[in-house]
Order: structure tokens, then sequence, then C-alpha cells
């Protein structure tokens, strides 16, 4: 008899039968490849946007939030099914997700923090947001008075 701490632990997870286990990794590569197909769509769309002459930011920023979503189910669908954690116990779960979590949080805050660096630097700083500050959609360059070649004119 086990000891009952450990009774969950040493749960075994056998399929019902294979052809079931195989019906549901090819519905999920089906439907995977569905949602990449309607990502590579939204790409194209977005391109597509970009190369017009007046963008719409506030449309590009829906379809960029959509491809994210999108890309959270995928990944969802592939650790769930193809690497077997959606038939893990609840505690092995929240081991890697939890984790995984902080990890997002953690680079969300170096985003953060970059942009807000950037944003203090063109503050201060004017010839660092002459030489790195993509020129807006849509706008020439401004061209820039020659400085005198010897200074004796």
């Amino acid at each position: 008899m086990q000891h009952p701490a450990f009774e969950e632990v040493t749960i075994h997870h056998h399929h019902a039968d294979d052809e079931s286990f195989h019906k549901k990794v090819r519905k999920t590569t089906i439907l995977l490849s569905v949602i990449t197909v309607i990502e590579l769509a939204i790409g194209l769309s977005i391109y597509t946007i970009h190369k017009g002459e007046d963008p719409n930011e506030l449309l590009v920023l829906m379809f960029k939030g959509m491809v994210c979503i999108l890309t959270l189910a995928k990944a969802y669908y592939i650790v769930s099914v193809f690497m077997h954690l959606g038939d893990e116990i609840r505690n092995m779960i929240m081991t890697i997700v939890v984790p995984l979590m902080l990890f997002i949080w953690f680079i969300a805050a170096f985003i953060w923090d970059g942009n807000s660096y950037k944003n203090l630097r063109n503050t201060y700083d004017k010839h660092f947001k002459e030489t790195t500050m993509p020129v807006k959609h849509g706008q020439k360059e401004e061209a820039k008075p020659a400085a005198p070649a010897s200074g004796k004119e």
C-alpha cells in the first residue's frame, strides 16, 4: 500500500486506445494549421496596410493583438497535446505555468523600461533623436543644411 501523500503523483495516464490519441493529435494538427494560415493572412494584411498612403494605425494595432492571441492559443495546444501537459495533475501544471508567467512579466518589464529610457533620451539628447528615430510613414526625410567645407567663404 502506498502512502496517501504520494498517491496522486503515482497516477499513470494511459490512453484509452491509440486510435483516440491519434485522432486527437490529427485534430490538433489541423487546428494549428488553420490558425497558422489565419496568422499569415493577418500578417499579409498588415504588410499591405503599411504599403498604402495613409495606414490606419488602430487597425494595425488590432491585427497585431489578434496575432498575439492566436500565437498564445497555438502555444497552449502544442504544450497541452504534443507535450502531454494537459494530461498531468494540477500541481505539475502549476510548476510549469507560474514560472512562465513570471518570465513573461520579466520580459514586459524590460520592454517597458527600455521604452522609457528611449523616450527620456529623445527628450534630452537631440542628436540621439535625429540619428535613431525612424522617419514617419509617408514623410520624406528633411534635408539638412550642408556645413561649409572649409569655413573661409
